[in-house]
């Protein structure tokens, strides 16, 4: 960061965090969500 830049407040930081880990953990919930449909459509149930 140059000097002329200021520091975001605390609660924007926390957000931009809590909104990248909420989108990680979703796009894992897909990812998820397809193997197991490809799976069974490939017959392999549990």
């Amino acid at each position: 960061m140059t000097g002329s830049q200021q520091k975001k407040p605390l609660y924007q930081r926390i957000g931009w965090l809590v909104a990248i880990w909420a989108g990680s953990v979703l796009a894992l919930g897909v990812v998820s969500l397809l193997l197991r449909w490809f799976m069974s459509a490939a017959g392999m149930t549990s």
